[in-house]
């Protein structure tokens, strides 16, 4: 009788064998056309959870989206734990010329609770996860003071908001950004999605408020 890990295994590796066999002859072309490069038209930044699925939310095709994943869809300001998240957001701007960067936080976010009660002793165990999450902590402050029981939907949903605009902040301190920015070469957006409803809305920076798409598309010229 298979183990829990053997028949997790077994469903990867039975994904794997469905891609080869039909996904893949199905879009080969496009997977012939990616084979020598990439041009993707933005960076999105988004949350490690295993619920969020960027190109299904986006209905974008492999070579769109440079997707940068960590928990809690955080972006370290310049010089701050310079590494994985720091590069990806440099090579995007300055090599791939991306036109945009999306941050995308999302309900039910488990970063964002934690995010509520920092100090826990149950981050002994986890000091890379706290020391990681001090870059969201800027957060809290538009919340007043948090404790561990206030970690309801709402109050997730809001730091998630909020987190969502803290890291947009961030991102303007990378001199990639900032200089993409400048030259009127890049646009940044905050987004938030709800996983139960589906819906995403854009986070607008200057209001501090959430926009419809619909709405956004309207500003844009676009008739939905």
């Amino acid at each position: 009788m298979k183990s829990e890990i053997e028949n997790s295994l077994v469903a990867l590796l039975k994904g794997v064998q469905h891609f080869d066999d039909e996904v893949y002859q199905e879009h080969r072309e496009l997977f012939e056309s990616l084979a020598d490069g990439q041009s993707p038209s933005t960076l999105f930044i988004t949350c490690s959870d295993s619920r969020i699925n960027p190109s299904m939310i986006t209905q974008t095709s492999p070579g769109d989206l440079f997707i940068v994943r960590n928990v809690g869809n955080i972006v370290p300001p310049h010089g701050e734990m310079l590494g994985a998240v720091s590069s990806a957001i440099e090579y995007a701007v300055l090599v791939l010329k991306v036109k945009h960067i999306v941050v995308c936080g999302h309900s039910n976010c488990g970063a964002m609770g934690a995010l509520c009660d920092l100090n826990n002793p149950k981050f002994d165990a986890m000091p890379t996860v706290q020391r990681w999450l001090r870059n969201a902590e800027a957060a809290r402050a538009a919340l007043g003071p948090l404790k561990a029981e206030d970690a309801g939907p709402e109050t997730v949903k809001e730091l998630a908001q909020q987190n969502v605009l803290l890291q947009l902040a961030h991102l303007r301190t990378h001199p990639a950004v900032v200089g993409a920015l400048a030259a009127g070469e890049i646009a940044l957006q905050g987004w938030f999605y709800d996983i139960g409803s589906g819906q995403v809305v854009v986070i607008d920076e200057q209001t501090r408020q959430e926009r419809t798409v619909r709405d956004v598309l309207g500003d844009l010229g676009v008739k939905v």
